[in-house]
């Protein structure tokens, strides 16, 4: 019997992206569905109930933002944006209401397929992993170690909740709000020059050259991302 191919919705008033996406993700083995409304794609994710959730923001009606507030009120779905360049603000807003992970327009298709099976690990992941592994660094989560080439490295304890935080989410985008909440409080959320400071800090120490990071990687305007091999 056929394993059950994972089920993508498209989100987009545009045709011809809804095309691109659909002979991408087909070709690639995933069953998809289109939505071109924000109206429709509710309806469709109540519907259809989709593994993975593709949204572009500037939808006709009910725009991408609102579709995700809407969608989780009742679903954790994965959702990835899609956002033009130079819209950073949205990009912030659909992530802490809520969205996995984003892509700028235009993008591959290699760049599309990643995310995806980043989302899907996620969902996927019942359990934490205990040791996270990232070429020379080693963070044992569970003795709360950290290593740099086999060398122990003393991490303050934002710098250690930063860096966790950042593991449990590895590969997907955390926006600055989204990390100073988690790891300061809901009154330091507009605190950015901080969390600079902090991940200034923290890159010295796991990084082999912090001014060209590999682990920590920045996401211009809009927050950080820990890289993940898959």
């Amino acid at each position: 019997m056929e394993a059950s191919k994972t089920k993508v919705l498209v989100v987009d008033d545009e045709h011809a992206i809804r095309r691109f996406l659909r002979t991408a993700l087909d070709a690639h083995g995933y069953e998809v569905h289109e939505a071109a409304t924000g109206e429709d794609a509710i309806l469709q994710t109540i519907n259809v109930r989709p593994d993975l959730i593709i949204l572009d923001l500037g939808l006709p009606g009910i725009d991408g933002i609102e579709v995700t507030r809407r969608i989780r009120e009742w679903s954790q779905t994965p959702i990835i944006i899609l956002s033009v360049q130079n819209q950073d603000t949205d990009k912030i807003e659909t992530l802490d209401a809520g969205a996995d992970d984003y892509l700028t327009k235009p993008f591959s298709v290699g760049e599309l397929t990643a995310r995806l099976r980043v989302a899907m690990r996620h969902t996927r992941q019942e359990e934490p992993e205990l040791v996270f592994i990232s070429g020379k660094l080693r963070v044992d989560l569970t003795a709360r170690l950290v290593t740099y080439a086999g060398e122990e490295v003393q991490l303050t304890p934002t710098e250690y909740d930063l860096l966790r935080l950042l593991i449990k989410h590895a590969g997907r985008v955390l926006t600055h709000q989204q990390l100073l909440k988690e790891v300061r409080g809901a009154g330091y959320q507009t605190e950015t020059h901080l969390l600079r400071v902090h991940m200034s800090n923290l890159r010295r120490k796991i990084e082999r050259d912090p001014s060209d990071p590999q682990v920590i990687l920045t996401e211009p305007g809009v927050g950080y991302r820990l890289k993940l091999e898959l």
